[in-house]
């Protein structure tokens, strides 16, 4: 705030001691932009319920460090457990179907080569009755129709093997399309099986590895569904920033760029490790790894300042930016004349801008002093007056 008065010439006068002043600078001009966020940690596991349960007991609370196998809560379901046993007896009833259908198998096959090699027996037999018969037939010691039945008999056999023998591939062709849908459906049911086990014994829910409880809010006798998220698993000492940019600011930010983190309680380096594809709400959100150790009181949700380096200029023109207006373009500026009394306005034109600092193209020069504070009514005068 400033305390405004007229003179007799209507000049705004102005006292000195409320307004906003800096000199124009030459030197090296570092291009920042500034956002706020949360410390996150960069390892975060949800633990999440396999089956839908209620709770029977909470053995750990929120913030309280955990080993890896630790105990966290047990659920309880009645139904789960009929069902794994259903599943372990269907499982096991496939199995023995599929024992009983080689058995059954091998026994038919065995069956079949037996009736293939009982009618080869009769096949030769016939054929050997047969020569004989057409042997005799030519010195005219059996009648020709003897021969005749002897040739057909051993005709039919020859025709019947090889009628078995097709039976028996077609048969081992059949055999093995059962044996494999039997073996498949075999392999569901354990899978079924495992499955449903493994759901009970989740019931009894352990931490998959070492880390500090979080979002641990369930209470006995609560109901929570299949996919719940019951707890998350944290690693305190390993977290990282999460920063909103402004958009108009995010687009020159990189992955790589260095970066400072502001806790409260000291200043983190770090370097942007991740950026948002697209901006929610106005903002961009970065990640910011840190390259240090990080100080007492650094934990998860704690609110933070990111400033990210775009660039590091030499022998830039720059002031700090003004209080109001536009942070690049053309600005109308007061500028102090050399015995401080007065100032007059001229026309600046403003191009990169920092966090606190903006670059002046045109319109000052080094050693210039503006005024940078929103001077509200007086921002159409000629002339100020400053005592």
């Amino acid at each position: 705030m400033f305390a405004l008065a007229r003179s007799g010439s209507s000049d705004p006068i102005l006292d000195g001691s409320t307004l906003y002043v800096d000199v124009v600078q030459r030197g090296e001009f570092v291009v920042e932009v500034r956002g706020s966020g949360t410390l996150v940690p960069e390892h975060i596991r949800q633990i999440t319920a396999q089956a839908s349960a209620r709770v029977e007991r909470v053995a750990v609370s929120n913030g309280q460090r955990i080993s890896s196998g630790d105990i966290l809560l047990e659920l309880a379901n009645p139904d789960l457990a009929i069902q794994s046993m259903q599943a372990e007896q269907q499982a096991r009833q496939a199995q023995i179907d599929l024992l009983n259908l080689r058995v059954n198998v091998q026994t038919a096959h065995l069956t079949q080569e037996s009736v293939i090699a009982n009618t080869r027996t009769q096949h030769y037999t016939a054929t050997q009755e047969s020569l004989a018969a057409d042997s005799l037939l030519k010195k005219h010691l059996i009648a020709s129709q003897d021969a005749n039945n002897k040739r057909a008999l051993a005709q039919e056999l020859a025709t019947r093997m090889q009628i078995e023998e097709k039976r028996l591939a077609l048969m081992n062709q059949y055999v093995d399309s059962q044996l494999i849908v039997q073996a498949a459906q075999v392999d569901q049911l354990r899978s079924i099986a495992a499955r449903q086990s493994e759901k009970l014994r989740s019931l009894q829910v352990r931490t998959p590895e070492a880390g500090v409880v979080q979002d641990l809010s369930l209470q006995l006798g609560q109901w929570v569904p299949e996919g719940t998220v019951l707890a998350k698993i944290v690693e305190p000492g390993s977290l990282k920033a999460v920063i909103k940019i402004p958009e108009t600011q995010a687009s020159a930010v990189r992955i790589g760029m260095n970066a400072s983190v502001d806790t409260r309680n000291g200043v983190l380096a770090g370097r942007v490790v991740r950026k948002d594809a697209a901006a929610q709400s106005g903002t961009v959100s970065i990640d910011i790894a840190f390259s240090g150790a990080l100080p007492p009181g650094a934990v998860p949700d704690l609110s933070v300042d990111g400033v990210v380096q775009i660039e590091r200029l030499s022998s830039v023109l720059f002031v700090k930016r003004p209080s109001s207006g536009q942070a690049s373009g053309l600005v109308r500026l007061y500028k102090i004349a050399s015995d401080g009394k007065s100032a007059i306005p001229v026309t600046v034109r403003l191009g990169r801008s920092s966090v606190t600092t903006v670059e002046v193209t045109e319109g000052l020069h080094q050693g210039d002093r503006v005024i940078l504070s929103d001077l509200g009514q007086a921002e159409s005068a000629q002339r100020l007056r400053i005592r």
